[in-house]
């Protein structure tokens, strides 16, 4: 299969598209800004043919151009890991009492537009070119734990992942008679550089394992969902969180 992994310059991302070239597909790794570190990641690939695509997914022609110049590159897209997001930083922290609503609005509107609008884009364009060739495709959205739990000091971001969510679900039925399969992952904690400092004993406890999750667990369940033999798990979300959150 050829497959289109969004953010996977590190952590997750990365983690996803070394599992499926390990599997022997080729993976087309998409970077914002950090090429440096997503070249990292090609280079750290088995196998041969994986290609770079840089753009800024908060930018809708940039998200076209990403899934056309994918499309190009490797012959065809065949699987869309939309994995890129604004993530939890202290730059993304929306305190309602602390903040000016100008603040307020810029980290909404940078949220939304790469969470979802960019997700939303480039699924988009993904799914008219698997339409195109008349084949069957699959789709699986990063979403969160937070878009159930809660996130109440990255607001944008709880409901940019819920909104992910609800989108992959309607896509997921709308997409069903092209042969499209929709899905979405929402891992709770996971061991990344971006979170690193904030994985605490109390953190850990929160699942019963008494860890967070490691990015190849995640990276595992996504080619799961991927594969060929799991068309029936479309519209499904499955919570990648260590049974620290119930539903």
């Amino acid at each position: 299969m050829n497959v289109l992994v969004t953010g996977a310059s590190r952590g997750i991302g990365r983690a996803i598209a070394v599992a499926f070239a390990t599997r022997g597909d080729r993976v087309a790794v998409h970077c914002g800004s950090n090429r440096e570190a997503a070249r990292e990641t090609l280079e750290a690939l088995p196998g041969s043919g994986h290609v770079l695509v840089s753009g800024d997914l908060g930018n809708p022609d940039a998200a076209q151009w990403i899934a056309d110049v994918a499309e190009e590159q490797l012959g065809g897209v065949d699987v869309l890991v939309n994995n890129a997001a604004v993530g939890t930083t202290p730059a993304t922290r929306t305190p309602i009492s602390e903040m000016s609503y100008v603040d307020w609005q810029d980290a909404w509107r940078r949220t939304l537009d790469v969470n979802l609008l960019g997700a939303a884009n480039v699924s988009f364009h993904v799914a008219r070119h698997l339409i195109a060739r008349g084949v069957p495709g699959r789709i699986v959205n990063i979403g969160s734990r937070g878009a159930f739990r809660g996130e109440p000091e990255y607001l944008a971001y709880g409901a940019s992942k819920a909104a992910l969510h609800s989108f992959g679900q309607s896509m997921a039925v709308q997409l069903a008679p092209h042969g499209i399969s929709v899905t979405s992952v929402a891992p709770g904690f996971t061991a990344t550089e971006r979170v690193a400092d904030r994985v605490t004993d109390q953190v850990r406890e929160q699942s019963p394992f008494g860890r967070v999750a490691e990015p190849e667990e995640i990276a595992e369940a996504v080619v799961f969902l991927a594969s060929s033999d799991t068309p029936w798990a479309s519209g499904s979300i499955l919570d990648m969180n260590g049974a620290s959150h119930l539903r």
